[in-house]
């Protein structure tokens, strides 16, 4: 299942800038809040949420919510997705594989998952 994302850097800039921790709250943990640098870092894992819920095949809402979804970073500093234990299991999902691009003033993101 393969899930696709592109966000505007400048729209998640604006929310920050008019709701500061709380726009980020709604979207992040707070690990994943600490991971996040600039406008263009928290525009990314917002495209990386948005792409994980479209390749699950039902966008974000009651089944797969925000906080569902853990962004963190390996050693060499690669973006890496964690669902909950009930998605996992929901879906029968064996691995998550996500690449983030920034350019242009968007953030884009490509989520797939690999099921058993």
């Amino acid at each position: 299942m393969i899930g696709i994302d592109i966000t505007s850097i400048d729209r998640i800039d604006r929310l920050i800038q008019k709701y500061d921790q709380k726009a980020l709250k709604r979207f992040l943990n707070a690990e994943e809040i600490e991971l996040v640098k600039s406008s263009s870092t928290a525009a990314g894992f917002w495209a990386v949420k948005e792409a994980t819920s479209k390749a699950l095949g039902c966008g974000i809402g009651k089944t797969c919510g925000f906080h569902d979804i853990k962004i963190s970073k390996t050693k060499k500093n690669a973006p890496k997705v964690k669902l909950k234990k009930r998605l996992m299991k929901k879906f029968d999902i064996k691995s998550v594989s996500v690449s983030i691009t920034h350019d242009g003033g968007f953030a884009a993101a490509v989520v797939h998952i690999e099921q058993h």
